[in-house]
């Protein structure tokens, strides 16, 4: 991703967190902030050392990026997006990541309306 895309500051990170909406299922958590000055929609990361070592925490981090580099024409733009993977997380692969990610994505309605992967995942 590039780095206008990423969210790296302390207080970027609180201010989404203290400002933005929240939605969770069992291997993420989801936190969401409007900025409507932005163009594109920016984010953040973070993994516990729980989930495991330095190579799965990374892991983790790096399919979660492929999902939103994938998603990102259907996603909404102007918003700041911290992804908070849990335990579970840590076991899964690839396909399971993603269908754990659109699952949040359509809980938060984050997904454009109109496109061809909001009515496809309406089809299933």
């Amino acid at each position: 991703m590039k780095k206008k895309n990423r969210i790296k500051k302390n207080e970027d990170f609180q201010k989404v967190f203290k400002q933005g909406k929240s939605m969770a299922n069992r291997q993420f958590v989801i936190y969401m902030l409007n900025q409507p000055e932005e163009k594109e929609f920016r984010l953040g990361l973070s993994v516990s050392k729980k989930i495991g070592n330095a190579v799965t925490r990374n892991r983790v981090k790096r399919l979660v990026r492929q999902v939103f580099l994938e998603e990102k024409d259907s996603l909404k733009t102007g918003m700041d997006y911290i992804v908070i993977a849990r335990k579970p997380a840590s076991e899964m692969d690839y396909h399971e990541v993603k269908s754990s990610l659109l699952h949040l994505f359509r809980k938060t309605k984050i997904l454009k309306p109109g496109t061809r992967r909001e009515s496809a995942i309406k089809n299933t």
